[in-house]
């Protein structure tokens, strides 16, 4: 049976936003995925089109081209990311800044244009996809979990101004997920000589452990379209493996230093 739901996922090419467009188109929804590299994916299974998250120009474009071929848009993920890694002394600012930029400029400027949209249509959902890595400063991932922290902050504010509204939003923070964020993230260099060396190599190969360990993207698929087809949105939802979705709990309980001690003692810090 065909879903009327018309579905938005920006940085839709690999990772979640492919697993989830594909698990979507398969439910019965019309998806539209964006990438900066669309002709890459000539076989993609649901159409991409250009966008560059970035760039105010190509945003307008893909969402009034969108709504022109499809005469509304009911859905807009927000998962187009990047990751980076590094100390907080040893970060460059060029990455930091594009790192930044992608993870909360991105999302809010997509989402001012679809609301334009959705103000006129009367109804939509948006689902800015955090990250569990964003409840608290994770060792040598200080500028994704900044960046996700804030991107959670803004889409409360942002539910409170909507609330007069027919229009929701929400986030979704994935834990670690078996996707190829690592062959993407930003890299501070490992460097001999740096005081934080042992300690850096070390988060690295777990970072890339979790991410191996993690819970595959078809269960984030899954839970996005859980958040869809609810007709009254939480302010925020969270998928992964068990300990880290009661992470944010145990951090509420626990004294800090203790908490802060079991953080390291997970990352394998002295």
């Amino acid at each position: 049976m065909k879903n009327t739901h018309v579905v938005l996922i920006t940085g839709a090419s690999s990772g979640i936003g492919l697993a989830t467009g594909q698990y979507l188109i398969n439910r019965g929804f019309s998806v539209v995925g964006t990438s900066r590299t669309p002709s890459k994916y000539p076989n993609h299974p649901f159409p991409l089109i250009y966008m560059d998250v970035l760039d105010q120009s190509s945003v307008k474009i893909a969402i009034d081209t969108l709504v022109s071929d499809y005469h509304h848009v009911d859905v807009l993920i927000n998962n187009a990311g990047m990751g980076m890694a590094g100390a907080v002394e040893e970060l460059q600012m060029e990455p930091f800044d594009k790192v930044f930029n992608t993870n909360l400029k991105g999302p809010i400027f997509v989402t001012q244009h679809v609301l334009k949209h959705m103000h006129k249509q009367g109804f939509g959902k948006i689902i800015n996809v955090a990250s569990l890595a964003g409840d608290n400063g994770l060792p040598f991932r200080s500028v994704y979990s900044a960046s996700k922290a804030a991107l959670r902050r803004i889409t409360e504010s942002l539910r409170l101004e909507l609330r007069h509204t027919p229009i929701q939003c929400t986030t979704l923070s994935p834990g670690s997920i078996q996707t190829a964020i690592a062959a993407s993230r930003f890299y501070a260099p490992l460097k001999e000589d740096s005081v934080y060396f042992n300690q850096y190599k070390n988060a690295l190969s777990d970072m890339d452990a979790h991410v191996n360990n993690g819970i595959q993207p078809i269960k984030v698929a899954k839970k996005i379209e859980k958040i869809i087809l609810k007709s009254k949105l939480k302010p925020h939802y969270s998928v992964g493996p068990l300990l880290e979705i009661l992470s944010p709990i145990i951090k509420f309980f626990l004294p800090q230093r203790i908490y802060e001690n079991l953080l390291a003692s997970f990352y394998n810090l002295k």
